[in-house]
């Protein structure tokens, strides 16, 4: 239990952690993104409006947030093609990266495919359109240099974003032995206290028993010789079913995993139930699918039996209904145990399994529970492997679907 508890703390804190890195990393590069196609959008615009080449005249204001190098530093040629389709004149004067035909064929290239903006390769590009003589003017800046700059910053941000969440994950793996040993060490006590009290409560248990014993010899049995023998009785039910919960907690509990006939196991543990529900005025069936086996502890299993029909019995409506089915799929053998009740929430009620859990006090009094007999299937189910749940779908019962 304590590993598992580390085990999920670690979860959890690596995948806050990995989702904090994610926003971080990505809104820096998005950020980053988009101030350098800004930058060369803006240096498009100004080729544009400029008939493919910058001002010799620079207004103050005119390059905005841009620097007065920048026609000295930026890439671009330029590529005009007439209204028949055909290219009417090449500038490629403003780079040495590309050769005239090589300019040509990306805007004929871009004139089939009827792009007028965008990226192609690493280039940037947009058309201006001639009234005059049908023509189009192909602008096309070199984006090189800033998509590696942006690339190599993604990279480098992502690498290093790695590295840390990897000595993120050693420093948690490491403190979070130190964060659960406290926790561990009170664990371990309230397991050894479960256990010696146990011990320590049948002694004066056996020693009331054989009292009452020698009291009804003595002077026959009577309502309060019967009063504490039903006493001893759920009091020596209680700290079996406890010691038992503190050994299943264990990392591995002892079990003996053997294959078994489970529609048997099913079958034999339900019979005795039958003239309980007679007694009681209860409508109590079975639908068990015959030759189905399992690997698992065959004592436990059919204690989780025990205990789900007993829960049955208890708490379903008066002369209400008690219905136990046991099936198969392709993959896992599946138990349910369906009664009526006088009244419930309807959705799924988690909350049953919790150790001593009492919905309605008195009447967990009147029947003579505990509270843990639930908590007891639970713990047999997960140390199977297997899941439970407890669904009411209609207020008026309650149905726990067990799958191994």
């Amino acid at each position: 239990m304590i590993k598992t508890l580390r085990r999920r703390f670690i979860a959890i804190a690596m995948c806050s952690i990995f989702v904090v890195l994610v926003l971080i990393i990505g809104s820096i590069n998005i950020i980053n993104y988009v101030n350098i196609n800004h930058s060369l959008n803006q240096r498009l615009s100004i080729l544009s409006e400029n008939d493919g080449h910058f001002p010799r005249k620079r207004p103050n204001n005119f390059y905005r947030d841009m620097s007065v190098e920048s026609p000295y530093d930026t890439r671009y040629f330029t590529v005009t093609i007439n209204g028949a389709g055909q290219v009417q004149a090449v500038r490629t004067d403003n780079i040495a990266a590309i050769t005239e035909k090589e300019a040509a064929n990306y805007a004929i290239m871009l004139l089939q495919k009827g792009k007028t903006h965008g990226y192609i390769d690493k280039y940037k590009f947009c058309t201006i359109a001639s009234d005059e003589n049908s023509s189009t003017m192909y602008i096309f800046l070199d984006c090189w240099r800033e998509l590696r700059t942006f690339k190599t910053f993604l990279f480098a941000s992502v690498a290093i974003s790695l590295i840390g969440l990897s000595l993120v994950f050693l420093l948690v793996l490491f403190f979070s032995r130190l964060v659960v040993r406290p926790m561990a060490e009170s664990y371990e006590k309230q397991k050894h206290f479960i256990t010696d009290a146990s011990h320590e409560i049948k002694t004066p248990l056996t020693i009331i028993d054989a009292n009452t014993e020698v009291l009804e010899m003595e002077n026959g049995e009577n309502e309060w010789t019967q009063s504490i023998r039903n006493q001893i009785k759920r009091l020596t039910e209680l700290t079996n079913k406890l010691v038992f919960l503190s050994r299943m907690d264990e990392e591995a509990p002892r079990l003996t995993m053997l294959d078994f006939s489970l529609s048997d196991a099913v079958t034999e543990t339900a019979q005795p139930f039958l003239s309980v529900a007679a007694a009681q005025q209860k409508n109590f069936s079975m639908d068990i699918a015959p030759n189905i086996t399992f690997c698992g502890d065959e004592s436990t299993i059919r204690q989780m039996i025990s205990l789900l029909l007993d829960n049955a019995m208890k708490y379903s409506s008066d002369e209400g209904t008690i219905h136990l089915s046991l099936s198969e799929n392709s993959k896992n053998s599946i138990i349910t145990v369906w009664n009526s009740v006088d009244k419930i929430s309807i959705g799924r009620h988690d909350e049953l399994f919790e150790r001593f859990y009492r919905s309605d006090a008195s009447r967990n009094s009147a029947t003579g529970g505990h509270g843990i007999g639930l908590s007891v299937t639970k713990a047999i189910v997960l140390s199977h492997k297997g899941k439970i749940t407890a669904n009411s779908h209609d207020g008026k019962s309650i149905c726990f679907t067990i799958i191994l």
